[in-house]
């Protein structure tokens, strides 16, 4: 509905989706199934994204960074009047939550499809948002004045009155650091979100994160759609979400729910949004925020209610009242978030085309990327959710992981790997380790490289490439001569020596694999006795990908002599991502000493801030880069000497 109070119906017909990717993909699938037309908007660096193939319409913005583009709120308005849409969708992200922008659409005689302007400002700061639900009787966290903590405060959080995502939030077990958390915290929420006010609360160790889905009309009516557990994060941004959230008890439940619906009654709330607690180890929720929009994770509830949330947001803003009577909730639902990150190397995120991308029937999958679209630095970097349903939990938690495993996904380094192991996780399948602290306990197990079925997917890479690299194809067209090829993954170089013949494949250190049949594609062992498969893809790069049953390998293939190249001077740091020089440490210059572990500089990349270190204690001899410097892999951002 329109944010003007009136309840007048609004028939909409055109839709902008002020939003990219995943997200701007999903709402435009629901609008196609409404019969209304859709129009996206998009960045340089977006020009060819899936989500503006989609569109009925796109709209460029000129520029690649998100605050010259998707943040432009007159450049959205403008798209929006130009393409003649008749309404705004915000998505999730950037203005999703901006009290100015839902009022520009309004001004602009558009729909807006979110909550009243009114509703969103009084939900925007965190400390504000705090004292309203105080005064709706909403459980809440005790606030801690920094001047005046003590060691038996700790542990502290600091988190950023605006914004969210884990930007501009710190955890502080030592009152001595908290000064110093303060002030990253500050600045960082002020880079992010343009308002640098933060506050401190108490760090409730072994908490978990459960939310509730608030559906409301202009008519009030207000819905509350069951629970979600969103506990499994990392710095603070979700991975795995499930709805409904296990093991709370009934009466904790009931209070969450009650809650949620006071929390969207005292600001006048209208459409979908998320109010998020903090469950605390001894059973005690407390209120954490309001999202003021679709939550990333909607699909689990959407799943477990049957229900199209964005469908009933559309229905809201047209002003038209929810249905008569909620559904009931049926099974289990599981969600996971694919990420083109490296959750062995601090979680760096990752670039480059995604070649493949495909997960077997049975389970949905909402992407914001197809076959051959590129995962740039600007932009978040989640590839795809991959959602299960099922009539119970433990049947959700293995489908989903079943179905993660045998994903074909080429590319980028992704968490899959990550996803699969923590779905299989005693702690989580068991729902006794559901908490916050998750990967702090368990993430050095969980990267643990699997080289169970290196060899044996090396030496399919090699058979593939030999019979792809034949005239014919076929094994009388092989080379009869030895062969020699050489892969490597993580830390490990394969060198697969084998000779195929009349007499079929003998391969150095296989004694006990047969060939069954041969394909630039598939190759097809007989190991042992057990028959295996091996699916080989590549693509016109170094790069080999593997499927099997023993898991997904991703190998390099190397030249058969190894080239003795570039070397790189000791002590030398180099971007292990591509970014932005968001911070150097106050007063560093060369010439300065420094400790190890001490941070140098700090790099933005895909909406998360990355501290680079001295690696060793030592003299700074270089410092080549300066603050706002864009930089590739591999850039030299500094050097530390002996």
């Amino acid at each position: 509905m329109a944010t003007t109070g009136t309840t007048d119906p609004a028939e909409i017909r055109s839709v902008l989706v002020a939003n990219r990717g995943e997200i701007a993909r999903r709402i435009f699938r629901t609008c196609r199934e409404l019969g209304i037309a859709t129009v996206a908007v998009y960045s340089d660096a977006d020009a060819h994204a899936a989500h503006v193939r989609d569109a009925d319409v796109a709209v460029r913005l000129p520029g690649e960074a998100p605050a010259d583009t998707y943040l432009r709120g007159e450049l959205l308005v403008k798209a929006a009047l130009a393409a003649g849409a008749d309404a705004v969708h915000p998505g999730y992200g950037f203005l999703s939550e901006s009290a100015a922008f839902a009022a520009a659409v309004a001004d602009a005689g558009l729909v807006w499809i979110g909550p009243p302007p009114a509703a969103i400002e009084a939900m925007a700061s965190k400390t504000r948002a705090k004292e309203l639900m105080a005064a709706a009787g909403v459980p809440l966290p005790a606030p801690v004045d920094p001047a005046a903590a003590a060691a038996g405060d700790l542990p502290l959080l600091v988190k950023a009155a605006a914004g969210g995502g884990g930007r501009g939030m710190r955890i502080v077990r030592e009152l001595a650091a908290l000064e110093g958390e303060l002030s990253a915290a500050r600045a960082e929420a002020a880079a992010a979100f343009g308002d640098g006010e933060v506050f401190v609360e108490p760090y409730v160790e072994g908490g978990r994160h459960v939310e509730v889905q608030v559906l409301a009309d202009a008519h009030g009516d207000v819905w509350t759609l069951g629970t979600r557990d969103c506990s499994l994060q990392r710095r603070h941004q979700k991975v795995v979400e499930e709805a409904p959230a296990p093991g709370l008890p009934d009466a904790l439940r009931d209070t969450l729910l009650r809650s949620a619906a006071q929390a969207a009654r005292a600001i006048g709330y209208r459409g979908a949004g998320t109010v998020e607690f903090l469950v605390s180890a001894d059973g005690r929720g407390y209120f954490l925020e309001m999202n003021t929009r679709l939550q990333v994770e909607h699909p689990v509830t959407e799943e477990i209610y049957g229900l199209d949330l964005v469908a009933l947001q559309i229905a809201v803003a047209e002003g038209r009242p929810l249905p008569a009577e909620l559904p009931e909730p049926h099974g289990h639902a599981v969600e996971a978030r694919l990420y083109a990150e490296d959750p062995e190397a601090g979680w760096q995120p990752q670039t480059g085309t995604v070649r493949h991308l495909a997960v077997p029937d049975g389970v949905r999958l909402d992407s914001g990327v197809t076959d051959g679209d590129t995962v740039t630095v600007h932009y978040d970097p989640m590839l795809a959710k991959v959602i299960a349903w099922a009539p119970t939990r433990a049947e959700a938690v293995r489908k989903l992981a079943g179905a993660l495993e045998r994903a074909r996904i080429h590319g980028p380094v992704t968490n899959r790997e990550l996803l699969v192991r923590s779905l299989r996780h005693p702690e989580f399948a068991t729902a006794t380790g559901l908490d916050t602290g998750f990967y702090d306990r368990n993430l050095a197990a969980l990267t643990t490289p699997d080289t169970a079925g290196d060899a044996l997917s090396a030496l399919a890479a090699a058979l593939a490439d030999a019979h792809g690299r034949s005239r014919f194809g076929g094994f009388r067209n092989l080379p009869a001569g030895p062969q020699t090829k050489r892969y490597a993954r993580a830390d490990t170089i394969h060198e697969i020596r084998y000779r195929l013949g009349r007499d079929g494949l003998t391969a150095e250190d296989f004694p006990g694999v047969r060939l069954v049949a041969l394909a630039a594609d598939e190759v097809v062992l007989d190991v042992d006795g057990l028959r295996r498969t091996f699916a080989v893809a590549r693509y016109g790069d170094d790069r080999v990908h593997v499927d099997s049953a023993l898991g997904a390998r991703t190998f390099t293939a190397l030249p058969r002599f190894p080239d003795p190249a570039a070397r790189t001077e000791p002590g030398s740091l180099l971007a292990p991502m591509p970014g932005t020089v968001v911070r150097i440490a106050d007063g560093l210059a060369e010439g300065d000493r420094v400790e190890a572990g001490q941070p140098l500089l700090w790099l933005e990349a895909m909406k998360m801030e990355h501290r680079i270190t001295a690696p060793a204690a030592g003299t700074l001899t270089a410092l080549p880069v300066r603050t706002g410097r864009q930089v590739e892999v591999g850039t030299l951002l500094a050097v530390v000497a002996d």
